[in-house]
């Protein structure tokens, strides 16, 4: 299959494996990102030799055999002999001594649990070597709070590190690429599921429809991707009950602590701060507070940024019972067909909306670039309610408000007005409105403060 998006990462993996002299690199980020097909595919396009290790949840001699097994296979030399992971680290150290060699050390947690103090050990090496090893040196690994703390002042390895990549899941037009053949609607659908987990999206098979690939995947019993959170949560989390509570509560639109706290059975305030803060790290919900009073507890939120485990526990947990007892097409229109098209997808279109606007500001293809981009709360005492405006960029000259529809209706003239009108009577005062229409437009005039984006420009 044809590797797809990571130009970024690739351009950065590249400069510094083809620098002079010894390089360490840290290659981080959340279970089926993509980290070791990055690597694999950087190591094809590389004219330098390279070793690929993947590390085994085994006793340090186990290890130590298989590494030295592929030494030999590249090198061409009879079976090598190591007493030590650091004897046999340290003899490819000494190795690139005169010919630059690429190291990988993938799961390189696994390897560091069975070996005590490996840190210290690689880090005595590297600076033994550093100024006559033309070694690159790539631990990567899933488990990233290990990985992280790498990186901290009190680990041995801090300093020693030339490049951190932190791989984040694609963004939607990244993800896109590996279902060119359907519509933008539909994109933004499957993105919705799917979100940018590369292992997930490279499953869509173009000769089916969105609900068929939906249903295949993870929307049936027995389906490929029926335990996929599941399971990904229990590699990273012991008490998995807490977690199904809060993925739960979440996916019925409950975000503010004491929400999620009332809503779920979760037992103290305490508990449920650790099994959130333990998602937060593991990448997969964010705490969100807007834009305008960031630092205000009160109005911050919690939200689920994976779209599979969203997808996941709005609608397959919470069914599971139903889901073995019912036929596909029975079970898609009961409990998803309505909300999906209502709710769901349109929550992600927000998602998708504001991934653009990052997309368009790092490209510097806006009129003003801006600093900040989010939620935006605001109180109306006058009229006696709040609330907030989803999508809000801030630059110098002030906030442009954003408007997101993925309806099947074209945004006319009065729902512009309509719009601008509600964000007026809140004595807001944006310098600029911007409109994301699902279906286009139908307008009489052009309006020289509001910013219009199509679905088909967001996919160019």
């Amino acid at each position: 299959m044809k590797f797809l998006g990571r130009e970024t990462e690739r351009k950065r993996l590249h400069k510094t494996m083809d620098m002079p002299g010894f390089s360490a690199i840290l290659i981080y980020g959340r279970r089926r990102v993509g980290k070791s097909e990055l690597i694999k595919q950087c190591l094809r396009e590389s004219a330098t030799q390279s070793i690929y290790y993947e590390c085994k949840q085994t006793a340090e001699l186990s290890n130590v055999a298989s590494l030295a097994e592929l030494i030999s296979e590249a090198f061409h030399f009879p079976p090598l002999s190591f007493d030590s992971m650091e004897s046999c680290l340290e003899y490819l150290f000494d190795h690139a001594a005169e010919k630059r060699l690429i190291v990988v050390l993938d799961e390189y947690p696994y390897l560091r649990d069975c070996i005590p103090g490996l840190d210290s050990i690689i880090q005595t090496l590297i600076d033994k070597y550093r100024d006559t090893s033309k070694l690159k040196l790539i631990l990567c690994g899933s488990f990233v709070d290990v990985m992280k703390s790498l990186l901290m002042k009190e680990n041995p390895l801090y300093g020693r590190v030339d490049l951190t990549i932190d791989l984040k899941p694609m963004d939607y037009l990244e993800s896109s690429l590996f279902y060119p053949d359907f519509s933008p609607e539909d994109k933004v659908r499957l993105f919705s599921v799917f979100g940018g987990i590369p292992y997930y999206t490279r499953l869509i098979d173009s000769g089916m429809t969105v609900r068929e690939n939906i249903t295949e995947l993870i929307a049936s019993s027995g389906s490929r991707l029926e335990n996929e959170v599941i399971m990904f949560l229990k590699s990273e989390i012991s008490k998995i009950t807490n977690a199904n509570e809060v993925f739960e509560t979440l996916s019925k639109g409950y975000s503010r602590f004491n929400d999620i706290l009332s809503q779920s059975h979760v037992s103290s305030s305490p508990t449920l701060a650790d099994v959130l803060d333990r998602l937060i790290r593991m990448e997969i919900v964010e705490k969100q507070a807007p834009i305008n009073d960031e630092n205000n507890r009160r109005k911050a939120g919690y939200v689920i940024t994976d779209q599979l485990s969203r997808f996941y526990y709005r609608y397959i947990f919470r069914y599971a019972s139903q889901l073995s007892i019912m036929n596909q097409e029975a079970f898609w229109g009961r409990y998803i067909a309505d909300n999906f098209e209502s709710q769901f997808v349109p929550q992600a279109f927000e998602t998708i909306c504001r991934q653009y606007l990052i997309r368009q500001n790092r490209q510097g293809l806006l009129d003003e670039v801006f600093d900040k981009i989010g939620r935006y709360w605001y109180d109306d005492p006058v009229n006696k309610k709040n609330g907030e405006f989803d999508v809000v960029t801030l630059d110098p000259k002030g906030y442009i408000f954003y408007e997101v529809k993925f309806r099947k209706e074209t945004i006319t003239e009065s729902m512009i007005k309509e719009e601008i009108n509600q964000v007026e009577n809140t004595q807001l005062h944006p310098y600029k409105y911007g409109f994301f229409s699902r279906s286009g437009y139908n307008l009489t005039k052009k309006h020289e403060n509001v910013v219009l984006i199509t679905l088909e420009e967001m996919f160019e």
